[in-house]
């Protein structure tokens, strides 16, 4: 009698076993009533996109979703999405910076993850785990006002890469560990010959007012705006920051205010010149022997130290389901955005060249080895970089006036604190209209 208790309760439980396998979430089953509906999403000519390209289809296969995407040059792409939007177009999946997610969010073009996951709970994977996403990543990228809109995608951090055979002919054996020592001690005995010391991306747009004018104030101590918003860019700290930049200008190529990204990424793959401070996303095309001819002298390092220390460059998009779109888009657009930021698709997506915003990732010793700018990177989302650009629905307009002034500077039309001062002005007004000034607007957590 025993046994035959013991085997009836163990075909309980194989019985029991079987069922929760037959009904366990899977991709393929979730997308059943999503079969032949198609997304667009707009995508940007960088490592991460291609990685998610080469991927896309497995997910296709799977779901028979098909992913429309339309790769747009970063300064157009929020104009872009912004007019889609405004002509309830059929965009259904926003790429979205970090400084969008603002206007985004109190536009109403984008929805809560919270509504996704009580409208659509069958398309919620049961290991989605938000809390796996660098706090500091799903914060910046993916919520406002406390409200989670979308997952980080295409995550950056500030790194500086470097050609070790230059430093190296220059008398170097390690690359600078200040702001200062890159100035005075590298730049000089690097710049000869035709070559030069640094490469900055500068090109007016966001570039110009992330990328180059605002990474030269936090490691000052400087900043754009105080706590009560007004412009800070007249504080000595600030100041000092902005005359480094001119100083540091003779050792960059000429017409280095025309430099976007992938200028100043092909300038040190080609050997043109020994260092730049650039994304972490951009290692992938540093590291390929078919774009870059310094493979096996590609260094990678924190971004120097400030006289405030080390404070690198913080940046990336997250994906969101957009507002306008009916509910089989939606729902489409979800499985996408869920499947292509998931943990067991994390390392595959960082060996075709992305980077994940998941800390799972990087659990594996093995694995980060492969890639030299995973540890500074990791480590400066982990101790909380600062938000380099405030993060104001605002912030486009502000980057435009930032923009302007900034490039001005950098081609001698105005001096470093005549810049300053006139983007002082123009930035107030802007948040004096916006209601910043009269406490009918306050900054987002």
């Amino acid at each position: 009698m025993k046994r035959l208790l013991c085997m009836l309760g163990a075909a309980v439980v194989f019985a029991s076993v079987g069922l929760s396998a037959a009904h366990a979430w899977s991709l393929e089953e979730a997308a059943k009533d999503y079969k032949g509906t198609e997304v667009k999403v707009i995508f940007l000519d960088r490592p991460g996109y291609r990685a998610a390209i080469k991927m896309l289809p497995e997910f296709e296969q799977k779901t028979g979703i098909k992913v429309s995407y339309e790769i747009v040059p970063y300064e157009n792409t929020r104009e872009k999405e912004v007019l889609d939007f405004s002509a309830q177009g059929d965009l259904a999946i926003a790429l979205v910076d970090l400084v969008w997610i603002g206007e985004f969010a109190e536009s109403g073009w984008i929805v809560p993850i919270a509504d996704i996951q009580k409208k659509f709970p069958k398309l919620i994977e049961p290991d989605l785990d938000e809390k796996d996403f660098f706090p500091l990543l799903l914060n910046a990228f993916g919520s406002w006002n406390n409200v989670v809109y979308g997952l980080p995608f295409d995550n950056y951090s500030g790194l500086l890469y470097y050609n070790k055979a230059m430093l190296k002919a220059a008398g170097f054996d390690s690359p600078p560990e200040t702001w200062d020592q890159l100035l005075n001690d590298y730049a000089p005995k690097l710049t000869k010959d035709g070559k030069y010391a640094f490469a900055l991306q500068s090109r007016r747009g966001e570039t110009q007012s992330c990328d180059s004018f605002m990474r030269f104030i936090w490691p000052w101590g400087g900043s754009l705006l105080d706590a009560k918003f007004k412009s800070n860019l007249m504080n000595p700290k600030t100041q000092e920051g902005l005359e480094f930049r001119e100083k540091l200008m003779k050792y960059m190529p000429p017409l280095i205010v025309d430099f976007d990204h992938n200028e100043a990424v092909n300038a040190l793959a080609q050997g043109q010149v020994a260092m730049i401070t650039e994304w972490s996303a951009f290692y992938s095309t540093l590291a390929d022997p078919k774009t870059s001819k310094i493979v096996n002298d590609l260094g990678v390092a924190p971004e120097p130290k400030g006289p405030d220390g080390r404070k690198p460059a913080l940046g990336g998009f997250s994906l969101c389901v957009t507002t306008q779109v009916d509910d089989k888009r939606k729902g489409a657009a979800w499985l996408f955005i869920q499947w292509v930021t998931s943990k067991a698709k994390a390392k595959e997506y960082v060996e075709n060249g992305g980077v994940s915003g998941r800390q799972s990732t990087y659990m594996d010793k093995d694995f980060v080895a492969k890639y030299p700018f995973v540890p500074p990177m990791v480590e400066s989302w982990q101790q909380g970089v600062p938000e380099f650009r405030p993060r104001f629905a605002e912030w486009p307009q502000l980057s435009d006036i930032v923009a302007e002034w900034g490039t001005k500077m950098m081609d001698g039309q105005a001096t470093v604190k005549q810049a300053s001062a006139e983007i002082g002005k123009r930035v107030e007004d802007t948040l004096k209209k916006a209601g910043y000034y009269d406490g009918k607007k306050t900054l987002a957590q």
